[in-house]
């Protein structure tokens, strides 16, 4: 378990403890933040070791898509 994978495990922990003081203050708000916290953390538990490929996926497809898209605009 690498650092990220921790910090994963962390956030889900948050995430549902910021879940259950929603329900007892009654606050959706608060409620729905717990829940992507805790899908963020699941998300960084599962690929913590695998982050920098993650990342370079997700820069290399940034890049390819978004000369297309202030082509578009100018036109």
């Amino acid at each position: 378990m690498n650092a990220d994978q921790l910090k994963g495990k962390w956030m889900q922990f948050k995430g549902e403890l910021k879940q259950q003081y929603g329900k007892f203050t009654n606050d959706p708000l608060q409620q729905i933040e717990g829940i992507d916290d805790t899908i963020i953390g699941k998300m960084q538990e599962r690929f913590g070791d695998k982050k920098d490929e993650l990342m370079k996926w997700a820069d290399t497809w940034h890049q390819k898509s978004a000369p297309e898209s202030t082509t578009q605009k100018t036109r």
